[in-house]
């Protein structure tokens, strides 16, 4: 690596990712936060398990809908423009949060939410796509998601404390808890339009060589790959379907993760606070897991069986929370998932840039995450249904870990399907 090379990265890694990781810290708080408001939320309103998880679900029909429409249009108007506006949109919606009366408000916003946010993931998987040469992209995306278990380490106290404001100026602790944590989305949506920049061809804060060795490498890499341009191929590339389908079960289980633990924590007889930092370990083991994990995968050029490793450590977790009865138990089950949900991703995501680039990777990337997304809706819907239906976790996270599974199997067999060297299954060493 050239000194021209090591500055430029270190520039860009340093100017770009702490924001963007920040940015996706909130967005994962005002996702799963309905999770922590569940602990008094659901007894204040009557919530059954079921309209819990279905509610808390419908978020990523949404999402779902409008995914792949938001990123095609990030991908022409510019990241910093389109950013800041599903930022502030979505910080809005979740504050509106405070007026859910009943099943179906709680069914409406939790909707229109999935709507408001539809395209801050995807867009910024792409947004790192015009900044990080493709050898250096699933450390990129790491720290990226870095932010979900941060959010967790960090969020599950404040929200638990939150939770304690009982009808402070007239509202519940529960309520309190969307309001405090919607306001940094909206502020944070305005610092978008001064922070980011579109292109490396705009960045002032890079020199005339940084600039030009950047764009040159970037500009290579798509050359390199003719036919991956017109966006019609993100729709049809038998890979973007099933990297969707691998997708689909990491989904399922980081959101059972982030809506249900807190309560999975709770039947063990603690109160709120202490759940509130028995959810954060998890989250800490997982964010040095998932940077120590994604940088050996961008070392040995190898995504496929760091993907199926992870997943099938997340799987056993699921399985093992089904059986564990101790705290202790039930802190190293969910520790498991953390690690392997969260260092499944970004060699996952790494696989998707390596074929598609231009607008095809908009569509590509957006139909991945939209259709991967549905996991989030099947998952901890289950878990509601099923917790309603038997009064246990237990068949609902067995069903997401079968799911789990079924990621790990669809990788190797999409490794197994591909003759290109990009995609070919290579195990990692040491």
């Amino acid at each position: 690596m050239t000194d021209l090379e090591t500055a430029t990265l270190r520039k860009i890694t340093w100017r770009i990712m702490p924001f963007i990781m920040l940015l996706y810290f909130i967005a994962f708080v005002d996702r799963v936060n309905i999770g922590f408001a569940a602990l008094t939320m659901n007894k204040a309103l009557g919530f059954s398990p079921g309209v819990f998880g279905f509610g808390a679900s419908i978020f990523f029909l949404g999402y779902f809908l409008f995914e792949i429409p938001s990123n095609i249009v990030l991908h022409k108007v510019g990241a910093r423009l389109w950013i800041a506006r599903v930022m502030v949109s979505w910080g809005l919606v979740s504050g509106a949060m405070i007026f859910v009366q009943g099943p179906l408000s709680f069914y409406a916003l939790r909707f229109v939410l999935g709507v408001a946010e539809a395209g801050f993931f995807p867009g910024i998987i792409l947004y790192l796509t015009y900044w990080f040469p493709a050898r250096k992209r699933a450390a990129a995306t790491a720290i990226f998601m870095a932010g979900a278990p941060i959010s967790t380490a960090l969020g599950s106290p404040l929200s638990a404390a939150l939770l304690q404001m009982h009808f402070t100026l007239g509202l519940a602790g529960w309520q309190w808890l969307f309001v405090v944590e919607a306001a940094p989305a909206v502020l944070l949506g305005f610092a978008v339009l001064f922070v980011l920049t579109d292109r490396p061809e705009n960045a002032r804060w890079l020199t005339d060589a940084e600039r030009g060795w950047l764009t040159g490498v970037l500009s290579a890499e798509q050359g390199a790959q003719p036919a991956a341009h017109s966006p019609w191929r993100g729709l049809t590339d038998p890979r973007v379907l099933a990297l969707s389908l691998i997708y689909f079960g990491t989904s399922a289980g980081l959101y059972v993760l982030g809506l249900w633990s807190p309560q999975i924590i709770a039947q063990l007889g603690l109160t709120t606070m202490q759940v509130g930092y028995v959810n954060a370990v998890p989250g800490i083991a997982a964010v040095i897991a998932m940077v120590l994990w994604s940088v050996h995968s961008d070392r040995r050029g190898e995504r496929v069986w760091h993907v199926v490793g992870a997943c099938l450590l997340a799987a056993a977790g699921l399985f093992y929370a089904g059986i564990a009865l101790t705290l202790l138990g039930v802190l190293a089950a969910l520790t498991m998932i953390n690690i392997g949900i969260g260092a499944a991703k970004p060699p996952l995501w790494s696989l998707s840039t390596q074929f598609l680039s231009g607008p095809a990777a908009a569509v590509g990337i957006a139909t991945i995450n939209s259709l991967g997304n549905l996991g989030g809706f099947v998952g901890p819907a289950m878990i509601g249904w099923i917790k309603g239906w038997t009064g246990s976790f237990l068949g609902g996270l067995y069903f997401t870990g079968a799911l789990l599974l079924v990621s790990a199997l669809a990788t190797l067999v999409l490794a197994r399907s591909q003759r290109a060297g990009a995609l070919a299954v290579q195990p990692p060493g040491p």
